[in-house]
């Protein structure tokens, strides 16, 4: 298998994020030479998912006409497979459409995405939380796993990033992308050097001025630190990373969460009536970010702290002693 079937400017996923991920973010990351990915579900009803695909597809299309030396990444549907999701058969009617080149299962098993995105050409990439659903996932012919470590925002996981890729790396050869807490070009190289093949970054995208998010989440993310989270399933039925501040705004106390409910995921039902809609999530990299900027320019300093950490490592890379040795003669 390739590992690296698309030429991108950095390995790394805008992460599909319920409610921010729009096809302004999508365009914008896949013309930064990123992978740009949304959720079907943030876009209701159906044929609003078809003007979305089809806003993406046209754009991307004109975007590579117009700048035929630049690198354009490709871009990314992510489905909800979850049984209470019962858009998903039409949700799969419009991929087949558009062809997206990358789809990320989440919530549920990739099977029912498999023939179809397969039959184009197209890659399945499970989400999945656990080794044991990461194996699932590989036997029921998933071509790469998203696995959704500790420190993720939004739907989280339990794992650190390094001993998942590793763990992972033990039965797949497949394309593995990681996220979980990377919110720079440092923690990317880092990801890339313990064997993963891409990053998610979903958080360090939230606050950028191409995606959804109201402006007083952008703001919220950057006044935030790691110590404003708490990961409850009491919102969605399903652990999640949220901020703090966003639960109190809403009568919620980060320290008394409520028990979790029913796991609900069905894309035909109105957003407007979840309680999840007004409460904020965010990863563990909140820290990293300083101000609401554009995709491009985060893409830029990602870039450059990217390929300072790889020279870094390069530099590294020679024994211990010939570096010490080196260094002595140099000072002498």
């Amino acid at each position: 298998m390739n590992r690296y079937p698309f030429a991108l400017r950095l390995p790394v996923f805008a992460a599909p994020m319920f409610l921010i991920s729009g096809p302004e973010l999508v365009l914008a990351a896949c013309k930064a030479g990123i992978i740009g990915a949304f959720p079907t579900p943030n876009a209701r009803p159906i044929d609003t998912l078809d003007v979305w695909m089809k806003q993406i597809t046209e754009g991307l299309a004109r975007a590579r006409d117009e700048q035929p030396a630049a690198t354009i990444g490709p871009w990314c549907a992510n489905l909800v497979t979850h049984s209470s999701n019962t858009r998903l058969p039409q949700d799969l009617e419009l991929v087949a459409k558009y062809k997206p080149p990358v789809v990320v299962t989440a919530l549920g098993s990739p099977k029912p995405a498999i023939e179809v995105v397969q039959g184009y050409g197209g890659l399945v990439f499970a989400d999945v939380t656990s080794i044991t659903l990461a194996k699932k996932a590989v036997a029921a012919g998933a071509d790469g796993l998203a696995c959704v470590s500790s420190g993720a925002g939004g739907h989280t996981g339990s794992l650190s990033p390094f001993a998942f890729v590793s763990a992972v790396r033990e039965f797949f050869d497949g394309h593995v992308v990681v996220g979980g807490g990377i919110s720079d070009g440092w923690g990317v190289a880092g990801a890339i050097a313990s064997g993963a093949n891409y990053v998610y970054m979903g958080t360090r995208f939230i606050p950028v001025t191409e995606s959804l998010a109201q402006a007083q989440y952008k703001q919220m993310l950057v006044d935030s630190t790691v110590d404003d989270l708490v990961v409850s399933a009491g919102i969605t039925g399903t652990p999640a990373s949220w901020l703090k501040p966003s639960l109190r705004a809403n009568g919620l106390d980060p320290d008394n969460m409520p028990a979790a409910p029913a796991r609900q995921y069905d894309s035909n039902q109105s957003i407007g009536a979840k309680k999840w809609k007004d409460v904020w999530a965010a990863g563990q990299g909140v820290g990293a970010i300083k101000a609401v900027e554009s995709v491009a320019e985060v893409v830029q300093r990602l870039e450059a702290e990217y390929r300072a950490a790889c020279s870094r490592l390069a530099s590294l890379s020679q024994p211990v002693g010939h570096r010490d040795s080196r260094r002595l003669s140099r000072a002498a």
